[in-house]
């Protein structure tokens, strides 16, 4: 004869237990709910910040030749370039696994939650140790046509960059991106929603696809 159960066998989880699982739940919740929100959601350049943000091709173009070299699973970081990002998040569907991270100074974008990284480059190397030649592609867009900009930034491309660089920057930073990464001009053209007076290429340290 099978034995009874009765209420005093089934573990019971005490008020402040259920409390608390209540609040990791609803704050889960709360957070899908938001980055749902922002899928949707078009943020607007900030000129103060130096923000241009590429058009719809040229985002295109760039995410797919990220997730080209760093493969299915491949880890890419962008730096000041949260259009590209944006691009590599839609196309990060069930088919990939990649792991994707946004270093940005403007911090609404947090609402993408782990994926971004508060960052400034007037401090370049304050990273997180564990991300040390961690991302097998570094796409960056230096905020402003300078060489402490560019500098700086450099040694944080460095610093996370397994070995492919994508660097979009000013024509006029063509000279010092060779010396600071190794980096060549290619034939894409860098393309923004709005049309800018300073001509902007690419640069890169791999034989690209669209070369």
């Amino acid at each position: 004869m099978a034995a009874s159960i009765n209420d005093d066998d089934i573990p019971q989880l005490s008020a402040e237990t259920l409390r608390a699982l209540y609040e990791f739940y609803e704050e889960r919740t709360s957070k899908m709910t938001e980055e749902m929100k922002w899928e949707k959601k078009e943020i607007e350049e900030d000129w103060q910040l130096s923000q241009f943000w590429y058009d719809e091709t040229t985002a295109e173009i760039l995410a797919k030749e990220a997730i080209a070299l760093a493969g299915d699973n491949g880890k890419i970081a962008c730096i000041s370039c949260p259009t590209v990002y944006k691009k590599l998040r839609s196309l990060n569907d069930g088919k990939l696994q990649l792991q994707l991270r946004l270093l940005e100074y403007d911090k609404r974008f947090g609402t993408y939650g782990d994926d971004f990284l508060f960052y400034d480059y007037k401090s370049p190397l304050d990273l997180d140790r564990l991300l040390e030649t961690a991302f097998d592609v570094v796409l960056a867009d230096p905020p402003y046509l300078s060489e402490e900009c560019l500098s700086n930034m450099a040694e944080t491309i460095k610093f996370l960059a397994k070995d492919k660089i994508i660097l979009c920057t000013g024509a006029v930073m063509e000279e010092l991106a060779h010396k600071l990464l190794g980096v060549k001009k290619c034939s894409l053209k860098i393309n923004h929603k709005k049309n800018l007076g300073n001509k902007f290429n690419c640069y890169v340290n791999y034989e690209p696809s669209f070369a």
